[in-house]
């Protein structure tokens, strides 16, 4: 099994200014060209965590579809992160997951920060996304999902557990500590991609993405810079850590119930 480039885009999003952010990606991106398997970007990353999602969704013919897709090829990676999408009447916190050749999946946020009334705007999606990449199983999760266990818990046997985020700063300790736990219970590599500065709220974002091994085990961290990290992981390690270390085969076995 090939080892996997992965690369982790901390960055600054403009509020709700959908063109200053893909510019902005535009020229952070560029030298990525060739360079990594899979892009990272932060949740919500052509607006900011907004609740204004009347005048901010696109349809999945939009423009920031278009983006990833023209990106996607550009690059020559799978890049993924969410956006606010519309669709039959309803808004979605939606991850996409697109591929070079302009073939994608998605993953509506199942679990919406009601604190924040996203509960009020977004409907909540009901299915996980399962990916695969180079021969990799990745679950890809959004924000808030960090914080249940059990809808990230390692059922399927995937390798790569991701966060993509807008995790504000009075909240470091729990998307640290939460990273690391996942990391450990599911003996997977497991990476949160979070924002950093302000938002439209005067909410403060540290960033704090990280990049953690099937062991816990802190690969990358890096606080209130914005930062673009590529790092290379390991398939034979992460099966050789399982193989002396079994802990999945002692599961439990449960079935989820939607709401």
């Amino acid at each position: 099994m090939e080892n996997l480039r992965v690369t982790l885009v901390q960055s600054f999003l403009h509020w709700e200014d959908k063109s200053a952010n893909l510019k902005q990606f535009d020229q952070k991106l560029a030298p990525l060209a060739g360079q990594t398997d899979l892009i990272i970007l932060p949740e919500m990353f052509s607006t900011g965590f907004s609740m204004n999602a009347i005048a901010l969704a696109e349809d999945m013919q939009g423009r920031t579809m278009q983006w990833l897709r023209d990106k996607a090829a550009m690059l020559e990676s799978v890049i993924t992160g969410s956006f606010i999408a519309e669709e039959n009447g309803h808004y979605y916190n939606r991850l996409v997951w697109m591929r070079p050749d302009g073939t994608y999946d998605t993953y509506d946020k199942r679990h919406l920060f009601t604190y924040a009334d996203e509960n009020q705007y977004y409907t909540q999606g009901q299915q996980q996304l399962l990916v695969e990449l180079k021969g990799w199983s990745i679950l890809p999760l959004v924000c808030y999902d960090l914080r249940f266990p059990v809808w990230s818990r390692n059922v399927q046997d995937y390798d790569l557990l991701i966060y993509v985020a807008n995790f504000p700063e009075r909240r470091s300790h729990a998307w640290k500590s939460l990273l690391t736990a996942r990391a450990i219970e599911n003996l997977a590599y497991t990476i949160g991609v979070n924002r950093v500065g302000n938002d439209g709220n005067e909410i403060s974002h540290s960033g704090d993405s990280t990049l953690l091994d099937y062991a816990g085990q802190m690969l990358y961290q890096i606080s209130h810079l914005e930062d673009i990290f590529t790092a290379t992981l390991s398939y034979q390690a992460l099966q050789d850590f399982r193989r002396r270390f079994a802990f999945l085969q002692d599961r439990d076995h449960f079935i989820i119930s939607n709401p």
